[in-house]
């Protein structure tokens, strides 16, 4: 017996703006650019790649190609689909988590000592 598979589409379940920062942030935190690429399609067709085409100023079929997953988009490419998604490109650092969490020493900014944990 066959197993009958079906295509599934990311986009179909986008449906509010938290679902979309939420796997918008999952993908980020797998760590792989590929990813992010695809991702921001699949938010730009469940918004409308009509409407994400018309903001970017870019054609549909290049914003498509674009966010494809094989794509390498330039990085104004990138940032003009952030934005007309209606988000600002932001970078936080975790470092300090991070040095906390490897090392055992928690970095005191304000007094420039380590503290062991």
């Amino acid at each position: 017996m066959k197993i009958k598979t079906y295509p599934w589409n990311a986009a179909d379940y986008l449906v509010t703006e938290e679902q979309m920062a939420e796997y918008l942030c999952a993908i980020i935190e797998e760590g792989v650019p590929s990813l992010v690429v695809t991702a921001l399609g699949d938010i730009a067709r469940a918004k409308g790649l009509n409407e994400i085409a018309r903001q970017t100023g870019l054609s549909r079929a290049a914003l498509n190609r674009a966010l494809s997953a094989d794509a390498n988009p330039k990085s104004a490419t990138v940032k003009k689909v952030v934005r007309a998604l209606g988000s600002k490109p932001t970078i936080s650092s975790t470092v300090s988590v991070e040095l906390k969490t490897v090392t055992g020493i928690e970095w005191d900014a304000k007094r420039s000592k380590r503290k062991a944990l």
